[in-house]
């Protein structure tokens, strides 16, 4: 899967420009990639990320 079908993928998940970290969390593992990655490429399509299970966020 390329940058652009995941990141369609991440909006699709967050229609409203937020995700919760959990269900971010499950979305990197479902799509195959890493925690981190999925943060960068949240960070790169402007989502927020609530109600973070670490307190971070």
């Amino acid at each position: 899967m390329n940058q652009e079908e995941l990141k369609a993928k991440i909006q699709a998940a967050a229609p409203e420009g937020r995700i919760p970290c959990a269900t971010a969390m499950n979305l990197a593992k479902e799509l195959g990639i890493s925690r981190k990655e999925m943060g960068e490429l949240l960070n790169e399509i402007r989502i927020k990320i609530t109600q973070c299970q670490l307190g971070c966020f």
